[in-house]
């Protein structure tokens, strides 16, 4: 599919791995979702504008290239997200944070805006969405829907696993958007979690039942 990147990078794979491990505890567990976070955002700000600047060097003046235009966007899934946003921050320590809170209802499984605060002017931002699971992909769409009818424009969503239920639905909703994945997994089972996946992500991050 075009627009989606399945990120197969060795380092990356194995920390997923550890996150799978149910006696993985919660320390280990948000430390390792956000170096996943930040090896993924590296892959995925590969594109960002450069513009050439004159910097002085202890030797002399130079022009050398820095990253141009608006400074990026990250925008959480709350709460889930939270835990991916260290990672890239690392990476692009002046990006603006918004955040987008959804719930899913536990029968339809689809999900309810209950906050929505975007970093201004958002349309002239990179917004790079983070969520670690893509699984039914309806949070996923509908973060994505909020974040265009407030005018952002280009738009990369992270999520370390996905079902391949999820990533077709937000692909299809939202062609446009660059998609990046950590690991497609098997598929969903009938609660809508993904398998094997690794449980539920927000619980295991902020060690809450």
């Amino acid at each position: 599919m075009e627009n989606v990147t399945i990120l197969t990078h060795p380092l990356i794979q194995h920390k997923i791995s550890r996150l799978r491990d149910k006696n993985t505890g919660t320390n280990e567990f948000r430390a390792l979702v956000g170096e996943i976070a930040m090896l993924m955002g590296f892959e995925a700000l590969s594109d960002l504008p450069l513009e050439e600047v004159e910097v002085e060097t202890p030797i002399e003046k130079c022009m050398t290239p820095m990253i141009s235009g608006r400074k990026l966007a990250i925008v959480p899934i709350l709460r889930a997200g939270l835990g991916m946003v260290s990672g890239i921050t690392s990476l692009v320590p002046t990006a603006k944070i918004g955040h987008i809170g959804l719930y899913r209802d536990e029968v339809t499984h689809e999900p309810h805006e209950y906050y929505c605060k975007l970093p201004n002017p958002i349309e002239e931002r990179t917004i790079v969405v983070t969520d670690p699971m893509l699984a039914t992909g309806g949070s996923a769409v509908a973060a994505v829907n909020f974040i265009k009818q407030h005018g952002g424009r280009t738009i990369k969503f992270l999520s370390i696993i996905a079902a391949p239920e999820g990533l077709e639905r937000l692909h299809t909703a939202h062609p446009d958007v660059q998609i990046y994945v950590g690991h497609l997994d098997r598929e969903l089972n009938k609660d809508a979690y993904i398998c094997p996946g690794l449980g539920d992500a927000g619980d295991r991050i902020f060690g809450t039942k």
